[in-house]
């Protein structure tokens, strides 16, 4: 189990996606970038919660699980920078919410990091 803080990170990093995501989808600030997760967002906050958490918490098994594993280590690597890089995104948000960087940057950044990040949920 030599993989368990950065796991916890991972997961505390998707956790709070999940819920910054539903206060700026909610308060009409953004949208949901994840194609596969945007109907779950609009069918209700928790379900889209409980799917977040769902692969958030089967991906920590896994990783805990085979953290001995070459593979495992770059993967979680790789996730812990796209979440990294998504906290950026959110950040970025946050500051256009309170009109501190011009929407337009957001709206740039949020089509150039759906594609990127939609394939980590």
């Amino acid at each position: 189990m030599h993989l368990f803080r950065e796991t916890l990170l991972l997961f505390s990093l998707n956790l709070l996606d999940a819920l910054l995501t539903i206060v700026w989808v909610r308060n009409g600030i953004a949208s949901e970038g994840n194609q596969l997760l945007a109907p779950l967002l609009e069918t209700g906050d928790y379900t889209f919660l409980a799917a977040k958490l769902a692969v958030g918490t089967v991906a920590a098994i896994v990783l805990l699980r085979w953290s001995d594993v070459p593979i495992a280590k770059y993967g979680l690597t790789a996730a812990l920078v796209v979440y990294v890089g998504l906290m950026g995104v959110h950040i970025f948000t946050g500051l256009a919410a309170f009109g501190y960087v011009p929407h337009a940057t957001i709206e740039s950044l949020s089509h150039l990091s759906a594609g990127l990040f939609a394939v980590f949920i």
